[in-house]
């Protein structure tokens, strides 16, 4: 498992690179034909591994806990500029909400998990292992997204 938290965290600082290098406007520029922007695509996997791995296994009850869940969660799209501050934050949170993960797995918190089928790709996943190597795929499909957008730049 060490090895799947270290290519989601190095996958999530590849990420980072990338918004590193564009300006607050570039982040939010929603290309002619798209519904949405690279920080939205960046915001959505921050709080899509958290709700997947939190919410969706019974863990937690509901997304409350999950910081900018409402701006970034399945189905939604960009209603508003993000600040560079939001930028900063959902940055720190998209490291450490990993690292949080990694500790309460080695600590039991998901060892009994209640099992649910993805939306998207209709597949049950039955294990918080199942979970992150789906997060992996997940976060580079939206790493590819911004990678696209950002020719639009």
């Amino acid at each position: 498992m060490n090895q799947v938290f270290e290519f989601i965290i190095n996958s999530r600082k590849a990420f980072i690179q990338l918004i590193d290098s564009l300006t607050i406007e570039e982040l939010n520029k929603i290309p002619d034909g798209y519904n949405n922007n690279i920080i939205w695509n960046f915001g959505h996997i921050v709080v899509s591994t958290q709700t997947l791995c939190y919410v969706r296994t019974g863990v937690l009850q509901d997304a409350a806990s999950v910081k900018f869940n409402e701006y970034y969660k399945k189905d939604t799209k960009p209603t508003y500029t993000v600040t560079e501050e939001e930028v900063a934050e959902l940055k720190a949170i998209a490291l450490e909400s990993i690292e949080k993960i990694k500790e309460d797995y080695a600590n039991g918190k998901f060892s009994n998990i209640t099992p649910f089928t993805t939306a998207t790709y209709g597949v049950q996943l039955n294990s918080i292992k199942e979970i992150l190597i789906t997060t992996i795929g997940h976060d580079n499909v939206h790493y590819g997204y911004a990678w696209a957008l950002k020719k639009y730049m």
